[in-house]
């Protein structure tokens, strides 16, 4: 019997409810106008967390346990745990891990202070944990817990490609460095010489300077190859459309660098999990945990980091072997169903939930 666990979901704003509803969300901005506004002004000033509104509210549903997301939330969240008596833990994601202390070394002190206090500390693979660990987090505080994708609702179907039709090839993401987009690029630009291709990229800038400056180098490799009449530049798309954009295409192409800034995936891409479930060869990098997403050879295809060589060597090996792609792409699909499962994911989340709550 699966253990009964009532999700209340508490954040700053919504959006998206449309694509991806959740019951019980309870929204801070629509609190009474005065108190909201009162509550920004002093967390601008560093004098609150949102602490009053999560306690009042963790009161009101008889809560034991809170989950927050992202360690600088955790951080900030400490407060509120104390105030109402809750079991805390804390999920990092990847920004949290490596870009935030690089950029500003008060987050170490800061997540050693968390790591005394919280209960567990989840993490995407055993990267992430490890990097967790080495900023301080005891042993047995970190737990793994994956990122899980609703396979069940996910239609397998195997890719195949045949020799002198167009490769068709994705690539989706946001205008980010740690993205890895213009080595993408820079690979299929040199292998369009040897096979017919037709590219799409979903995805854009944000309104960040950096991610304007991704940008510009994207275009400059879409230039530089005269790949313009080939690529499909369709911006920043709905999550069904990305599916059904998908289901069109043979490969994808997801090729995750560290960043200049220090910023990573921390885990890996929940897109990659995606594509892969839906019967797509993906080639990646051996970047974080991805390598335990995307198992080289056997599940798909990863280069190193930067290595624009790597990349090309293996869109020529699945141009050279057609004949290979449905056993890795069953093999995929297992993988995904074992240890990437949401519905599996969920279970053992509420098990964690669970040990909090009767400790």
């Amino acid at each position: 019997m699966l253990p009964f666990v009532k999700n209340h979901v508490v954040c700053e704003a919504t959006e998206n409810l449309d694509q991806f509803y959740l019951p019980k969300i309870h929204v801070i901005s629509r609190a009474s106008s005065w108190r909201y506004l009162l509550n920004i002004a002093l967390c601008k000033l560093g004098i609150r967390n949102n602490t009053d509104f999560l306690v009042q509210l963790a009161k009101e549903c008889q809560a034991s346990v809170l989950h927050s997301h992202f360690g600088h939330t955790g951080w900030k969240n400490m407060v509120a745990a104390r105030r109402a008596g809750l079991r805390h833990l804390v999920t990092f994601y990847g920004f949290d891990v490596n870009h935030l202390p690089t950029i500003d070394p008060r987050w170490r002190e800061r997540y050693n202070t968390l790591f005394m206090h919280v209960d567990y500390i989840l993490c995407e693979g055993s990267h992430m944990a490890k990097c967790i660990k080495e900023m301080g987090c005891p042993e047995h505080k970190v737990l793994v817990h994956h990122l899980g994708v609703r396979a069940d609702e996910i239609s397998f179907k195997p890719r195949a490609w045949s020799p002198g039709e167009p490769l068709r090839v994705l690539i989706a993401a946001s205008f980010r460095e740690k993205k890895g987009i213009p080595y993408a690029l820079e690979a299929l630009g040199r292998l369009q010489h040897d096979v017919p291709l037709q590219i799409t990229v979903i995805g854009d800038a944000g309104s960040k300077p950096a991610s304007l400056v991704e940008k510009e180098r994207i275009l400059s490799v879409i230039k530089k190859h005269n790949l313009k009449p080939i690529v499909r530049m369709l911006g920043f798309q709905p999550y069904n459309v990305l599916f059904e954009e998908a289901y069109k295409h043979h490969v994808f192409l997801s090729p995750s660098i560290t960043a200049s800034d220090g910023d990573t995936e921390g885990g890996a891409p929940v897109t990659i999990i995606e594509m892969a479930a839906t019967g797509m060869p993906v080639i990646s990098t051996t970047h974080c945990d991805i390598p335990e997403v995307i198992l080289n050879g056997y599940t798909g295809l990863l280069a190193e980091e930067r290595n624009v060589g790597g990349l090309l060597a293996h869109l020529k090996w699945l141009v050279s072997h057609p004949d290979k792609w449905l056993s890795m792409l069953e093999h995929s699909r297992r993988h995904i169903e074992t240890k990437y499962n949401a519905q599996k994911q969920g279970v053992y989340l509420s098990e964690i939930y669970r040990e909090l709550a009767c400790r």
